[in-house]
């Protein structure tokens, strides 16, 4: 077998673990119609996902031309409790995942995931497809308190050290992963089937894939 040059493979979740655009969408159109606003279809909110519950809110609210922070402030809780309530009701893993990832388990590396979304709604939304024991460590975004989030690379850090350490690479699919990678000095590849479609020369990834079906292959070929 193939020796891997990784010993650890950490995922970002929205976007590149799982497709979560319905739901997160259903939960900020429930926001937005409590003051008349919305609703938008899924596709508009797509690109508004990845940095965080807060970030989407505000520019849902731009969409509908609002741009009062207090507003945003005041919908953020009904749109989270909103989504804890239906977190899975519509989500699921990108085509290939699962396989990819019993073949990386088959070959003793472990998983690992980093990502801006709060830690209890992480593990929650993993818990119910049934995906949290896989993960040698799940890192949110308030994990290390307010202001950690990617792209810093405080996050991923952790994420490596609480998996257990070792050579480690990164999957995502924003900028705000293969930055947070860069400043971590951990190669990255970008997920061209994520939120807003790119390609890793866009986001500065060192590799890229299109479907998962690619990933343990190009992992099979990588120098260290």
């Amino acid at each position: 077998m193939t020796k891997f040059a990784f010993d650890l493979v950490g995922f970002d979740l929205d976007g590149t673990l799982l497709d979560t655009g319905a739901d997160l969408t259903a939960a900020v159109n429930h926001a937005l119609a409590t003051r008349g606003y919305g609703p938008f279809p899924v596709e508009t909110i797509r690109p508004f996902i990845g940095k965080g519950a807060q970030r989407m809110l505000a520019r849902a609210l731009q969409e509908s031309g609002e741009q009062d922070e207090a507003l945003v402030d005041a919908l953020l809780p009904i749109l989270l409790d909103h989504y804890a309530a239906n977190i899975a009701v519509h989500t699921q893993p990108y085509p290939g995942l699962i396989d990819a990832m019993d073949a990386l388990s088959a070959r003793g590396v472990r998983l690992a995931v980093c990502t801006n979304k709060r830690e209890a709604l992480a593990r929650s939304l993993l818990d119910q497809l049934g995906l949290t024991p896989r993960f040698a460590a799940i890192v949110g975004g308030d994990t290390l308190g307010p202001n950690r989030m990617k792209p810093l690379p405080d996050l991923l850090l952790d994420m490596v050290e609480k998996a257990g350490g070792g050579r480690t690479i990164f999957l995502g699919d924003t900028d705000n992963d293969t930055l947070a990678a860069r400043a971590a000095a951990i190669p990255s590849i970008a997920v061209s089937f994520g939120f807003v479609p790119c390609t890793a020369e866009e986001i500065g990834a060192d590799a890229g894939i299109d479907h998962y079906d690619e990933l343990v292959p190009l992992l099979e070929r990588w120098t260290v």
